[in-house]
């Protein structure tokens, strides 16, 4: 059984992380930090194999590093902040998730793999009105793929932030003649859970940390 607590717990993605926990049947959800819930991550992570943040960009970095420390794992699902000092950090390992959703992982790798086929291209990201990051982390860790798949540069992002919005991504090709345009679209919160769920069980086996994208796990 793996004990999960879950950081961002009052929130819309932590609440549902916190139901996808209580229903798979090898987990345990141990603790709901938040401070809407008055619970600081310090007082649930001795009870915790693993907490998954999904917090804000401000403090990712640093929920992270206390998880380390006290050498419990960490998930991350928050985006908008400078993993590096993650990468000397030890004691338990760290995956992070710009994207939690397979279709979302499946987008990004055909988007890698067109860039090496078409002239030019450019990334549009919509999200609801309450993500604080721009560009998200789906829309930069796309961008990074396909430059390395190039060994140019990294397109052009284009965010957008409205209310009715949940995810969606867009990568749109231009050459002679021709466009082509990859869309994935998560229209409900429970599309990121599986992803989440399998980071959870993989993490602690990871044989470097910190690992970035879910293209590893599957």
């Amino acid at each position: 059984m793996i004990r999960v607590a879950v950081a961002g717990a009052a929130g819309r993605m932590g609440a549902t992380v916190c139901d996808a926990v209580d229903g798979a049947e090898d987990m345990e959800l141990t603790g709901r930090a938040d401070p809407a819930l008055g619970t600081t991550l310090a007082e649930v992570l001795p009870d915790a194999d693993v907490v998954v943040d999904f917090t804000r960009p401000d403090t990712a970095l640093p929920n992270a590093l206390e998880c380390v420390a006290a050498g419990v794992h960490v998930v991350i699902g928050t985006s908008g902040f400078d993993i590096e000092p993650l990468r000397t950090a030890t004691g338990a390992n760290v995956f992070f998730g710009p994207n939690f959703a397979i279709g979302a992982v499946l987008m990004t790798k055909f988007a890698a793999e067109a860039a090496k086929y078409m002239d030019k291209a450019e990334i549009v990201e919509l999200h609801h009105d309450r993500k604080l990051d721009k560009p998200s982390g789906t829309a930069a860790h796309t961008a990074q793929l396909m430059a390395q798949a190039t060994g140019g540069e990294a397109p052009p992002i284009h965010s957008i932030r409205l209310p009715g919005l949940v995810a969606h991504q867009e990568v749109i090709f231009g050459a002679l003649g021709q466009t082509l345009t990859i869309r994935h679209d998560s229209i409900d919160r429970l599309s990121f859970m599986p992803g989440v769920l399998l980071a959870v069980r993989r993490v602690a086996g990871l044989e470097q940390s910190p690992v970035v994208g879910l293209e590893h796990l599957l």
